[in-house]
């Protein structure tokens, strides 16, 4: 039984320089934690509510003084000297006293904060690491570490948009650990580097992911220059490394049809191409390959690929449980990419990783293009005995704070590392 003897939120900055919250949670015996929240640029229509403040004279109406008031006033007010049995029942009463489906009056970045500061704090409480807690909130042992899926270029909303599709990512196939992955990721990274200098005079420029983001005249550019940093840095693209692919397709979808150049193309044309590219490079895994509500045509691209590869909705499935039960009915996908502040609470959250895995779909647990030096993300995807990790690249604090994270922890417990394929 643990007991909240007082929250305290203020408005942080996050690693684009847009407002976002840290709330510190202090229980009666006196143990206080911190948790900073992150904030996405790429959001679906249907995640939780993101509450901003809407006065232009601040950080362009994207203030989160709303939010923070809503966890010093209302939260405070209703959780204080309660005691909780549970991150369940702490997360419930968030939820009952939102009263909405989307989080939309207290928001959902308010209320994450709270849920993750309680549960860091019930954790340190219990002398136990936090990834041993949220183990325990979706009943599983923690046995190994996630496969790692590490931003190489950027296009998109993340850099630009100076081509359609959003990321292509690297994922060490058979490493030996997490730093094995690390500099294995390392050396690609400088050797796509110097493919950017040399073939379009791009210093180390970086989108909001760390990714490198050279001027590509089209994806199929981009996805050769993945493939040669990987044989350049001394490794066998299909065997040490394969590629994973952020299309992102929603935000080039309009009107019926997708635009990755000036042509429109339909649904089964954007199937047949992302086809072409499993066919072409040594690719694994595809995330949002087709518009979020393309409810039609996303078990189509499953049948085409999904014995081969991942099938993820991010965008389709928002870590929401409505919309995973209907992907499962409909056979529209074979993998959750999970973003906890999607949802918003870490009981939901975990709720959504079940039904996953109840439907044999494998987990990706994922961070944001905003992101803080808070590594609670890491300790969540080892305590959810996550499939894959997508944190970024390895550059930027923000994203090298989760690597850290994980260093540590491997540092701590020596575990296996999930490889390509499982």
């Amino acid at each position: 039984m643990s007991n909240i003897r007082d929250l305290y939120a203020l408005e942080i900055l996050d690693s684009r320089g847009r407002p976002t919250i840290k709330t510190t949670c202090t229980l009666a015996s006196g143990i206080s934690a911190s948790a900073s929240v992150p904030s996405g640029r790429s959001t679906g229509a249907a995640e939780a509510l993101e509450l901003r403040d809407g006065n232009p004279l601040r950080y362009q109406g994207k203030g989160c003084l709303k939010a923070v008031g809503h966890v010093n006033t209302e939260i405070l007010n209703c959780l204080k000297n309660r005691d909780f049995s549970s991150q369940q029942e702490l997360d419930g009463a968030l939820i009952a006293l939102d009263g909405t489906d989307n989080k939309r009056n207290l928001g959902a970045n308010a209320i994450l904060s709270v849920s993750i500061s309680f549960a860091r704090a019930v954790a340190k409480e219990q002398g136990q690491p936090l990834y041993r807690a949220f183990s325990q909130l979706i009943n599983r042992k923690v046995e190994r570490f996630p496969r790692l899926t590490i931003n190489l270029f950027s296009g998109g909303r993340h850099a630009g948009k100076q081509i359609p599709i959003q990321d292509v990512l690297i994922v060490p196939s058979s490493p030996e650990s997490i730093d094995h992955s690390l500099v294995m990721m390392n050396n690609i990274y400088q050797a796509a580097a110097e493919i950017g200098l040399k073939t379009y005079g791009m210093r180390l420029l970086t989108a909001d992911e760390g990714g490198l983001a050279p001027p590509f005249p089209n994806a199929e550019a981009m996805l050769e220059a993945a493939v040669t940093a990987i044989s350049n840095a001394g490794y066998r693209p299909g065997e040490d490394a394969h590629l994973a692919l952020d299309v992102a397709a929603s935000h080039f979808y309009r009107d019926g049809s997708y635009y990755l150049d000036e042509t429109p193309i339909s649904s089964s044309r954007m199937i047949e191409r992302l086809q072409r590219w499993c066919a072409d490079y040594p690719i694994v895994s595809i995330e949002d390959g087709l518009y979020e509500d393309d409810w039609d045509n996303w078990p189509l691209l499953q049948e085409a690929l999904g014995s081969r590869i991942l099938i993820l909705g991010d965008d389709l499935l928002c870590t929401n449980p409505s919309r995973i039960d209907k992907a499962i009915a409909a056979g529209a996908c074979n993998a959750l990419l999970l973003k906890v502040n999607q949802i918003g609470t870490l009981t939901e959250a975990a709720r959504a990783c079940r039904m996953a895995r109840d439907a044999g779909w494998l987990v990706t647990i994922s961070v944001r293009s905003g992101e803080t030096e808070d590594d609670w993300a890491a300790d969540l995807a080892v305590g959810w005995s996550g499939d894959q990790f997508k944190n970024g690249s390895v550059t930027q604090s923000e994203r090298l704070a989760k690597y850290n994270r994980l260093l540590e922890i491997e540092n701590q417990k020596p575990m296996p590392i999930v490889s390509w394929p499982n």
